[in-house]
């Protein structure tokens, strides 16, 4: 019994365990990745789409937050609007002073100050002379605004061609209009060195501006804009709708407390004063619901850039069950095999995230570029995009390699011939 215990057998015979270094491995996933180059690069190809869309528009999610936190700041968070409240008995006057605009350019932090009104010029037609098909309908049923000379900068209001009214035109209640853009293309008012007129019922208005744009109060692209004196005279307006105020960007607040005071000292709340929200808020809710957005895409262009790396790494796994069968004979283990295609997977994936964060952020510099906008991209994003890479990779290659790692010798080189 001892003796067949100590039985020695044949040196020759004797299989050491199999062993394969990190140099090793290496050398066999390179072989792999390009036995078919072709195929190889196509599967990387997908990652670099997936990754580069991915830093692209998350990329352009940030440039774009930026861009209109800016406006917002710009615009919103420099802008209040004051109008009347209802009067709640009779006799009691809750109106809008006339002079409101030159009251509150007084204050210190307001940058531009102007009235608005809605002129009620009862059931008439704004129309305007045909000039080249007499067929075309030449009458409209138009908005018509009564404003301060002082409310265009305060809405910043853009000029196509022409000009706007002053004080002068107001003062003497002249028959002067400026057309929003809207409102010009309706009534074929285009070339201005002619004079056109237009007709609200039976009063003649000469057009001497056409506005192209506004940042704010946007109704008045297409309104017809006349100076506020002639509303008072020819349509009897009681007192201003509304009043539109631009500040000093930080001086919103402190304007807003002053404004009642200012306009209606007698009566504080007289007045609706109505200011933007607070701009965190809405700065951190513009960001969140852009950056949600773009990853879900993002993550949508990654998802397939996966699966398609799980493809490819399962059909090499099929086209070399010989090659496995042949290595798993000749002492290969089951990790050994595994941790090949492993690799393989993870090279891919890593390379495409290489050249997916090149591609991407190379789309964000140049759309902001190409829109005069001011890139921004976090460090970090570029960075982990090749190491988010080799992981999807990773994950992905887990199926197939698992499934390399179960197939016996001598099945698999059955299945081979």
């Amino acid at each position: 019994m001892s003796e067949l215990t100590d039985f020695d057998p044949d040196p020759l015979l004797r299989v050491d365990a199999s062993e394969m270094s990190p140099v090793d491995l290496a050398d066999e996933a390179s072989a792999g990745l390009f036995a078919r180059p072709g195929r190889t690069l196509l599967t990387v190809l997908g990652t670099v789409i997936g990754l580069a869309a991915l830093v692209a528009t998350l990329g352009l999610s940030s440039t774009a937050s930026n861009r209109i936190v800016g406006r917002f700041d710009e615009l919103a968070a420099t802008e209040i609007v004051v109008s009347s409240r209802p009067t709640p008995r009779a006799g009691v006057s809750n109106e809008i002073p006339w002079d409101a605009a030159e009251r509150l350019s007084r204050l210190n932090g307001v940058v531009a100050a102007g009235t608005l009104s809605r002129v009620d010029a009862g059931n008439v037609l704004i129309s305007t002379a045909p000039v080249s098909d007499p067929t075309r309908r030449t009458d409209f049923d138009l908005s018509v605004q009564a404003v301060s000379p002082s409310a265009f900068p305060a809405v910043r209001a853009e000029l196509s061609t022409g000009r706007f009214f002053d004080e002068g035109f107001s003062n003497r209640a002249d028959r002067v209009a400026v057309l929003g853009t809207s409102a010009a293309e309706r009534l074929s008012v285009v070339n201005l060195s002619t004079r056109p007129a237009i007709s609200i019922g039976d009063e003649v208005f000469t057009v001497i501006g056409i506005v192209s744009d506004v940042g704010r109060q946007h109704d008045l692209v297409g309104s017809v804009i006349i100076p506020e004196g002639t509303a008072r005279e020819l349509y009897h307006l009681r007192a201003p709708e509304i009043v539109v105020v631009e500040t000093a960007l930080g001086a919103n607040d402190l304007i807003t407390a002053q404004i009642p005071l200012a306009l209606r000292p007698d009566n504080d709340v007289a007045l609706k004063v109505v200011s933007p929200p607070d701009q965190q808020r809405v700065r951190d809710a513009v960001e969140s619901d852009l950056n949600l957005l773009f990853v879900v895409l993002g993550g949508v262009s990654l998802l397939v850039g996966a699966i398609g790396i799980a493809n490819v790494t399962l059909v090499s796994v099929m086209e070399r069950t010989g090659e496995i069968g042949l290595r798993r004979a000749l002492g290969a283990s089951r990790l050994h095999i595994a941790s090949q295609f492993l690799v393989e997977s993870s090279a891919i994936g890593f390379v495409g995230g290489i050249i997916g964060a090149s591609v991407g952020v190379l789309i964000v510099v140049s759309v902001a570029a190409y829109q005069s906008w001011t890139p921004v991209l976090d460090l970090w994003l570029a960075v982990a995009a090749p190491l988010a890479g080799a992981l999807i990779g990773l994950l992905a290659g887990t199926y197939p390699a698992s499934r390399a790692a179960a197939l016996e010798p001598v099945e698999a080189l059955r299945s081979s011939t």
